[in-house]
């Protein structure tokens, strides 16, 4: 199907085009450069992570066994105690404040109904921050069940349970290899997309498609080789990402850097085709970056599961996000560098990402008519 006439056909459009490249040097330090930029300001700006919260303690029992409950928040350095209140009015009052964002409640009797098995504490968690929020829930949850069983195990020495926790695959529960894997798959398609949108609109707008109509070339020679040196941008774009998130973010790799390689490839490859089609489609490359803009970052960012979980969405969005290639590569980014899946775990995004490349490569194939009008 493919001669070798065809392929050197390709590789001198790639040629031609890489030359556009080389004499625009400020677009090729930007296509290099922003990627690194966006990654540095998303990773360190874009985070979850919130060190010691500030608790305010209403210990109405007064007893060994609420301090010791007091405590274990306090031990592990996710809480720092600001002030203590007698009354729950006293607590909500450095809530509106501002002072507390967290408050332990200890109700008197706390430690007699511990020995029977049924004691109660409260965690009263200011709701005006959901992040807050969470964060503080989230932590409280674990350390108390540890702290709870400890104590219950004191008060009643027969009894046999422990109570442990421990969060697999990200154990300190840094925020950053939660999105760096989803910062990368969103910078990429950015980057990508603007790349390649502005090639065919800019031939259109220098009047120089007559030149390349004129050339015994077919369309999907012409597609690869305008998508070729701009594969060999983004494959650089990806190794400056991932050495970053390595070294800046410390996020490891536990999985197979092939594997990860060949579904970086293949998204890409879509991206880069996406970018090509939107070239085609308006011959204008202020449209072409407006309609790159729009495909790319809203989608990515907010429907992909990069920031919110798709489960949590709603049903009609949950079926837009399956067209979303960045969903995809994000699984398949958190499931290698974090999980260490292999493609036993990931074959279904592998296909995903396949088929998504093979349409955007036709599809700006078909989409590619020999005419002026």
């Amino acid at each position: 199907m493919f001669s070798e006439r065809f392929f050197r056909r390709v590789l001198a459009l790639a040629s031609k085009e890489a030359t556009h490249v080389r004499r625009d040097p400020r677009s090729l330090y930007l296509a290099l450069g922003m990627p690194l930029i966006m990654i540095l300001l998303f990773g360190f700006g874009v985070s979850f992570d919130r060190e010691a919260l500030p608790l305010v303690v209403v210990d109405q029992d007064q007893t060994e066994a609420a301090q010791r409950l007091e405590q274990a928040l306090v031990a592990a350095n996710e809480f720092r105690v600001v002030g203590r209140a007698q009354e729950l009015e006293q607590a909500e009052a450095m809530f509106r404040r501002g002072a507390a964002e967290a408050a332990l409640v200890i109700p008197v009797g706390f430690a007699q109904r511990l020995g029977r098995g049924d004691a109660v504490a409260q965690l009263l968690v200011d709701g005006s921050d959901p992040s807050g929020a969470q964060t503080a829930l989230s932590r409280a949850d674990a350390l108390v069940r540890v702290a709870g069983a400890k104590l219950e195990a004191a008060a009643r020495p027969e009894s046999p349970i422990e109570a442990r926790v421990w969060t697999r695959f990200n154990p300190t529960n840094l925020s950053a290899w939660f999105l760096v894997p989803g910062l990368v798959a969103l910078i990429l398609s950015m980057v990508t997309v603007m790349l390649t949108s502005l090639t065919i609109a800019r031939e259109w707008e220098r009047g120089s498609m007559e030149q390349l109509f004129a050339t015994p070339v077919g369309r999907l020679e012409i597609i690869l080789g305008k998508l070729l040196p701009y594969l060999g941008i983004g494959i650089l774009q990806l190794l400056l990402v991932l050495l970053a998130s390595r070294y800046v973010f410390h996020v490891p790799l536990r999985g197979s850097l092939a594997l990860l390689g060949a579904l970086s490839l293949l998204f890409l490859i879509g991206m880069l085709g996406q970018g090509l089609l939107l070239s085609i489609a308006t011959k204008s490359q202020m449209l072409a970056t407006q309609a790159g803009i729009m495909t790319t970052m809203l989608p990515s960012m907010l429907l992909s599961g990069f920031m919110y979980p798709i489960e949590n969405m709603p049903r009609a969005l949950q079926l837009i996000s399956a067209a979303i290639p960045a969903r995809y590569f994000i699984d398949a980014l958190r499931g290698i560098l974090l999980k260490g899946n292999g493609l036993a775990e990931l074959w279904p995004q592998a296909l995903c990402l396949l088929g998504f490349a093979l349409l955007m490569l036709v599809a700006s194939a078909a989409a590619f008519v020999r005419r002026l009008a």
